[in-house]
């Protein structure tokens, strides 16, 4: 169903928060089911207001139904919207509903900024050892690279190696002084194919980071794999047109590729890929460092100054 059809044409993200605008259209006879091929109340759930989220909750024939695979309760709580989650609880939604990976919307809470959002009933299962470790160690992560711009930056993030393992396995060389100090001034305006062969390299607790800010050498295929010999690599590229664009290494080989780093679960996904989204969700830098258990105490390693600039050797990167 269209939204010329469902009477919610023309509507707006910032609509949702509008009760009287809201309640304007039902009353006109906008379809609380539908919108744009989506659900109002999920919609409602993530940009709305607790006024809109309870009106919507009120006309719908199930406030547990599904979009592509959560519940409106999932969305306000994934979107850290606390008000809009007591406000759909309230309506009648059901926080411990089973839906992805086996995740309910109150268990994923656990693990989030507003552990206290709903009272846990008797027998339901909290979070595990693992989980809470888990946890604990992004929240420590995400705010260590809190307010990181990375936009056009790759990153190689490798376990249990030091940056001096790492320029070996890529058997890189210092790079030229002159050359650097050129390309850390004016990286646009240098040659792109040479900047490409510059990256710098960190050791962090438990790796290292390779990291280009001003392209995508650092994720290719050629290079996360080189790195994670005998152990695990996470490339990402924040590609300035496409977005977070996320690549697996492991042992040399390549395990998965376009892949997206910070953003939604899909179904299908595991218990752990949830549990990871939900707690690195919308920041890709710290989800690329969480992957393989690196624990950066500071952005440095991202946005430097590394602790060493190297030169790669030529070669052609895309292939493993």
């Amino acid at each position: 169903m269209t939204g010329r059809k469902d009477g919610w044409a023309g509507m707006g993200w910032e609509g949702w928060a509008d009760h009287a605008h809201v309640t304007r259209r039902l009353d006109e006879g906008a379809d609380p089911e539908a919108w744009s091929g989506g659900r109002p109340l999920h919609r409602a759930a993530v940009w709305g207001s607790p006024r809109v989220v309870a009106e919507l909750a009120g006309r719908v024939v199930d406030v547990d139904a599904l979009e592509d695979g959560t519940t409106a309760l999932w969305e306000a709580v994934w979107s850290d919207r606390p008000d809009n989650a007591r406000a759909l609880a309230a309506a009648g939604a059901d926080p411990w509903k089973p839906l992805i990976g086996g995740w309910s919307p109150g268990r994923l809470s656990l693990a989030g900024p507003k552990p206290d959002l709903f009272a846990v009933p008797e027998g339901i299962r909290g979070l595990s050892l693992v989980e809470r470790t888990a946890a604990r160690a992004a929240a420590r992560l995400v705010a260590a690279l809190a307010g990181v711009h990375y936009e056009s930056t790759s990153l190689a993030c490798v376990a249990g190696i030091d940056a001096e393992e790492a320029i070996r396995r890529l058997e890189a060389a210092p790079a030229c002084s002159r050359e650097l100090e050129q390309l850390r001034e004016e990286p646009w305006a240098h040659n792109f194919d040479a900047s490409l062969q510059i990256v710098g390299v960190t050791t962090v607790r438990g790796g290292c980071v390779v990291t280009q800010p001003w392209g995508y050498a650092a994720s290719t295929p050629g290079v996360v794999t080189r790195l994670s010999a005998g152990t695990l690599c996470y490339g990402l590229y924040s590609n300035p047109k496409s977005g977070n664009q996320g690549r697996i290494a492991r042992n040399g080989s390549l395990e998965g590729s376009d892949l997206h780093p910070g953003g939604a679960p899909t179904p299908g996904d595991s218990s752990e890929e949830v549990l990871a989204s939900y707690l690195y969700r919308h920041d890709a830098a710290a989800y690329a460092c969480g992957f393989p258990g690196l624990r950066p105490t500071d952005a440095r390693a991202v946005t430097g100054p590394p602790d060493m600039w190297v030169e790669l050797p030529q070669r052609n990167y895309w292939e493993q």
